[in-house]
């Protein structure tokens, strides 16, 4: 892997310089995304169709288009020939990515009961994505990310590692919530109860975004924090669209709760 990464990049220096750049324009695509989606939504689920492409199913979208998150990584992770996959600090932070991918891309699609196909567009472009934030994360993480020896006890990687444990718990049991809403042969939609949905209409989004919020300040990176970043501006529109249509679609929609952040949005 490193000598086909070698030919590609003539030195590290050029490939960390990519890698920035590579961060940036993510940053820049999250300022482009953030006003796109001022107009329409995130064309999946209940907002799916057809104009993006034929329907690809919910299961098989998922599995496929998260899959990239996981295996590019850990063919940079095998195959690379940096000491930095031994330092503790670069070990917990692939550690956080490599634990919420590998449950989100095998374990999480076969969980699916029932679910709306997604476009090909929305599963193409998040496969796109999979692979270069991917690649990024890890390949910065594994090559070139320095810490220094005291950086796991420092107060950003404490904070930031709990907020990432209490994010995915609260990304996990929101996203068991939701499934479970429904009765086997029930169809339609429900008003999910319990959790962080007592408070917020997007618990599951509000905990991915606190996932990730936790993972750049641990790590402490433009990678890290463009990834955080574009997550932030992603989800947060799915939260407030998912907020504006249960209050639409149910009459007895609780008025208290927010659509993302507990008591105030």
């Amino acid at each position: 892997m490193d000598a086909l990464l070698s030919a590609l990049f003539s030195s590290e220096e050029h490939e960390l310089h990519i890698l920035d750049c590579l961060a940036y324009l993510m940053v820049f695509m999250a300022a482009c995304t953030s006003v796109s989606l001022l107009f329409e939504n995130v064309p999946y689920g209940r907002y799916a169709s057809s104009k993006y492409g034929f329907p690809v199913n919910v299961r098989f979208a998922w599995f496929v288009q998260e899959l990239p998150a996981l295996l590019v990584p850990l063919c940079v992770v095998v195959w690379t020939s940096s000491g930095k996959t031994s330092v503790l600090p670069n070990q917990l932070l692939m550690a956080m990515y490599f634990c919420h991918y590998a449950q989100r891309s095998l374990i999480y699609p076969f969980l699916i009961r029932g679910g709306k196909p997604t476009p090909f567009a929305s599963f193409a472009l998040a496969f796109l994505f999979c692979m270069y934030n991917g690649y990024m994360q890890v390949r910065y993480l594994s090559h070139y990310a320095e810490y220094p020896a005291h950086w796991v006890t420092h107060p950003c990687f404490v904070a930031g590692s709990v907020l990432w444990l209490v994010g995915w718990l609260v990304n996990m049991h929101s996203d068991h919530i939701l499934r479970n809403l429904r009765k086997p042969g029930e169809t339609g939609y429900k008003i999910p109860t319990g959790g962080m949905f007592e408070y917020v209409s997007g618990a599951n989004f509000l905990g991915e975004i606190t996932e990730w919020a936790g993972f750049a300040l641990a790590g402490h990176s433009v990678h890290s924090s463009a990834f955080a970043i574009f997550t932030t501006v992603v989800l947060t529109s799915r939260a407030v669209a998912h907020h504006k249509w249960y209050l639409a679609k149910f009459e007895d929609y609780p008025k208290s709760r927010k659509a993302l952040i507990p008591f105030l949005f």
